[in-house]
């Protein structure tokens, strides 16, 4: 089985092209196979994106996307907190030159790494860490993100998260919680579950 969350580079290429209307913006995507939700930007993203421009008051000026796929959660943060500094962050080589063709694309100034969760942010800290996990490369890889965030935050920084009820979310807010000491629910939309951390 080929994954979204693995170098997939020898897949077949079959590149799409989408707009995405969000808030005040009409954006438009390249994507392709081997990335995550090929045909259109998921549920979970967006939602996770209403519920941070609804609260973009807590936003920091520094923000991480963790896991940022072709880059509609990095480059859409960028609008909505257009003097942030945004990194983008994927394991898939595919993944990450599409965000570079995207943030082109869409006339945005981010930081794209290609990077296996933080191993290529050795030291670099955040106000925010942002992520849509990859569900489906396990609870270990996923738990990982949550713990190394932590330490990738600043103080006082945010740690957000959207999640599926089914697929654990009450058990990532009880390992979140262990971590920071918080977890709050901000949202809950069509099964999915937004959850925010401050570390202190």
């Amino acid at each position: 089985m080929n994954h979204y969350f693995s170098d997939n580079r020898h897949l077949a290429q079959n590149r799409k092209e989408f707009s995405f209307r969000f808030w005040c913006f009409t954006l438009s995507f390249i994507s392709d196979n081997g990335v995550f939700s090929k045909d259109s930007v998921d549920t979970g993203s967006r939602i996770l994106l209403e519920t941070i421009k609804n609260n973009k008051k807590i936003l920091g000026n520094r923000l991480l996307d963790v896991g940022c796929g072709y880059g509609v959660i990095g480059i859409v943060l960028k609008k909505i907190q257009p003097d942030a500094k945004i990194t983008m962050v994927d394991v898939n080589p595919r993944a990450i030159d599409l965000a570079i063709e995207n943030s082109k694309k869409n006339n945005v100034d981010v930081q794209i790494l290609e990077s296996d969760g933080f191993q290529s942010l050795q030291e670099m800290k955040f106000t925010d860490v942002v992520t849509n996990p990859p569900i489906r490369a396990g609870k270990k890889i996923i738990y990982k993100i949550f713990k190394d965030a932590y330490d990738h935050l600043s103080e006082n920084g945010n740690l957000w998260v959207v999640i599926r009820k089914s697929h654990g979310a009450q058990s990532a807010i009880n390992y979140i919680t262990e971590i920071y000491g918080n977890c709050e629910i901000l949202d809950k939309e069509k099964g999915f579950w937004v959850l925010i951390a401050k570390k202190h």
